[in-house]
């Protein structure tokens, strides 16, 4: 009596489970239904979604990225066995994870060799040049050399925007000086025409010109005779084949510049002139002046008299 009371207990219980196990159940939506729940507003921005994911093209850096996972890939998979040369290695005797060669050699490669990629475009052996140098120069490094600190990088840097400033200065006064020279000198007189240039040829002997403003007739001359090449280069490249001019021989000489009587002298003078720091490049243009023209470089003007009344002095800091 007693044992058909405690099945019949079980039996109840066991039904009790079963039915709430089955009022837990959740049924999932079929996809037929999830589609019928789907708005005409989120279907065009699902299929507009999709459509940009497969017009979308990877930059070159993100195909080199992406050819880069795959070669590392490919490098790290072992020879996988249903190819033919592992078949041809396996009816010879290899086993997978053991060593090529005579068995027993304990130092027989068990993995091949690794594959270094080369980048970039410098010859083989450029880079074990590069690193020979560059330990060369570290051992030869003085330790004692200190580094710059931050007040003498300042430094550095505003003594070569003053000689950068003085420089551009010296170019301002030899036009200056290169204006009253040619309006007063007998070899500039009946020179000035309308679009013509008033300075002398820098193919002639230069000794007439005054040393301070020399350099500013030879950077013209040089770039006039540039421009006069380009052109002559141009013309000649836009002739047919059929052309023939009787003269052009002589306009190439006269376009290149090649006559006997026009040939470029150096001038030993200039270029010790030119040695010399700006600032006492620019300290003579400025006496120069002052002496021969009586004209003051920072007032901009021409006084009467050489006493230069009304000049606050010599420097730029004096006129403030």
């Amino acid at each position: 009596m007693g044992s058909s009371q405690i099945s019949a207990n079980e039996n109840s219980a066991q039904l009790t489970y079963d039915m709430d196990d089955y009022m837990s159940m959740t049924i999932p939506d079929s996809p037929s239904k999830l589609a019928q729940s789907e708005t005409p507003v989120q279907r065009r921005g699902r299929k507009r979604r999709e459509a940009e994911s497969r017009a979308y093209q990877l930059s070159k850096a993100e195909l080199a990225h992406q050819a880069q996972l795959n070669r590392d890939e490919a490098l790290n998979t072992s020879l996988p066995v249903s190819s033919k040369g592992y078949q041809m290695m396996a009816r010879l005797g290899f086993k997978a994870g053991s060593a090529l060669g005579k068995e027993g050699n304990e130092h027989a490669r068990k993995e091949p060799l690794g594959v270094a990629v080369k980048e970039g475009r410098a010859g083989i052996g450029m880079e074990r040049e590069r690193k020979r140098k560059f330990e060369e120069d570290f051992n030869n490094h003085d330790g004692s050399k200190k580094r710059e600190t931050e007040g003498d990088f300042r430094e550095r840097q505003a003594r070569e925007r003053e000689q950068k400033r003085t420089e551009g200065l010296c170019w301002g006064a030899m036009r200056v000086l290169e204006e009253f020279e040619s309006d007063h000198s007998t070899t500039g007189e009946g020179a000035r025409e309308e679009g013509e240039n008033t300075c002398k040829s820098w193919s002639e002997p230069p000794a007439g010109i005054n040393l301070l403003w020399r350099g500013l007739v030879k950077v013209r001359d040089e770039k006039e005779r540039h421009r006069r090449m380009r052109c002559g280069l141009q013309q000649g490249l836009s002739r047919t084949a059929a052309y023939d001019d009787p003269d052009e021989e002589r306009q190439e000489r006269q376009t290149w510049d090649i006559e006997e009587e026009e040939v470029e002298v150096e001038d030993l003078e200039l270029n010790n002139f030119n040695r010399l720091e700006p600032a006492e490049r620019f300290g003579r243009m400025v006496e120069y002046l002052r002496e021969k023209w009586r004209y003051c470089f920072w007032c901009k003007c021409q006084y009467p008299d050489s006493l230069m009344d009304g000049c606050p002095g010599f420097t730029e800091d004096e006129h403030g």
